[in-house]
């Protein structure tokens, strides 16, 4: 069973519906005792960083998401869902999980804010299961006005471009993140949660 965690964050019925297209067995949940129990997790969402924390220590959602992925259970961030994956969001100033060393920022003055539609994801590492059956120049769909900043450079996966180069993938070891949104993304972006549900079931 994939969880896919409601913290209160966006449209949980895209990406559940996305996941059982590709063949998972899901189940949307704000319940933690719900995650402890899951094979894998996704965490999507948009909207405010510091909410969204907020929201999710409230349920407890945060200790859940610590426990699995201590446990190694595979982990798939979407958009604020991998941001908040980091030591530190700019939107709000508050903490996030700390599954991985970096910081959330906003994007620099430039480009139109928020960074909507579709856009290029470049692989920067090879073989990667998450890449499995894409292009290396596949269109993504992405709606943000926040970008992920790693401290290890070695976990960035891909990149696109905005204004300049941000990160648009991570992986390391059992956690995924994308920064666009994989269940609006067509074609492409169901390959991708196929490559996810594979993983999970390998």
């Amino acid at each position: 069973m994939i969880v896919v965690i409601d913290y209160g964050a966006g449209n949980m019925r895209s990406i559940e519906k996305a996941l059982a297209y590709v063949g998972a067995q899901v189940q949307v949940t704000d319940d933690p005792a719900v995650v402890d129990a899951a094979q894998a997790i996704v965490l999507p969402g948009v909207g405010s960083g510091g909410t969204a924390m907020a929201r999710m220590k409230e349920r407890r959602l945060d200790v859940a998401i610590r426990l699995a992925t201590q446990q190694g259970k595979p982990f798939l961030g979407i958009c604020l869902g991998m941001q908040l994956l980091a030591d530190y969001h700019a939107e709000g100033e508050v903490d996030g999980l700390g599954l991985f060393r970096g910081a959330v920022r906003r994007i620099p003055e430039g480009p139109k804010i928020p960074h909507m539609g579709w856009n290029q994801v470049l692989p920067t590492r090879s073989g990667l299961p998450i890449f499995a059956g894409l292009p290396g120049d596949a269109y993504f769909y992405f709606a943000h006005s926040y970008y992920v900043e790693p401290q290890d450079h070695g976990c960035v996966a891909a990149v696109s471009g905005y204004g300049s180069s941000f990160c648009s993938v991570i992986v390391a070891e059992h956690i995924w993140g994308t920064q666009f949104h994989p269940e609006k993304s067509g074609e492409a972006g169901l390959q991708l949660l196929r490559n996810f549900v594979q993983w999970v079931i390998q």
